[in-house]
């Protein structure tokens, strides 16, 4: 994960200088350009960060190492639910959501509400019923 976090790295400070220069050009009189640059470089450090520690608390993958073989890499790559429908009862409300910015604001308690209880169902999904574990 060296690559990775080198990468979104780089990507902080370009958007740190950028919007450093966007506050400059502007004589921090604008806040449309040069805030939401600084809030996007604090995303880019925020995984910078989380892909540092990760890379060191696991280890180097073979994606890393230079004398990788092919079959380092095979078998489970993880867990995904195959027929899990809560992924679209949390895209729906969502979408309500930002209907709700968008043209009504009483939608977005409603939208968030949808967006919890199907965040809860997905979470849960494997901890009730027939596939519990």
């Amino acid at each position: 994960m060296k690559i990775e976090s080198l990468l979104f790295g780089a990507i902080f400070v370009f958007l740190l200088i950028v919007g450093f220069i966007y506050a400059l050009m502007t004589h921090f009189a604008e806040f449309a350009g040069g805030v939401p640059l600084a809030l996007v470089a604090g995303l880019a450090l925020m995984i910078t960060t989380y892909l540092w520690v990760t890379g060191r608390r696991v280890g180097p993958r073979p994606e890393d190492r230079q004398d990788a073989e092919i079959h380092e890499g095979a078998g489970d790559q993880g867990f995904f639910s195959p027929w899990s429908w809560w992924p679209i009862s949390l895209g729906a409300a969502c979408a309500i959501s930002v209907l709700g910015v968008a043209i009504a604001f009483w939608l977005v308690p409603i939208g968030a509400a949808f967006a919890i209880i199907g965040l809860l169902g997905w979470v849960f999904e494997y901890s009730r019923g027939d596939h519990s574990h």
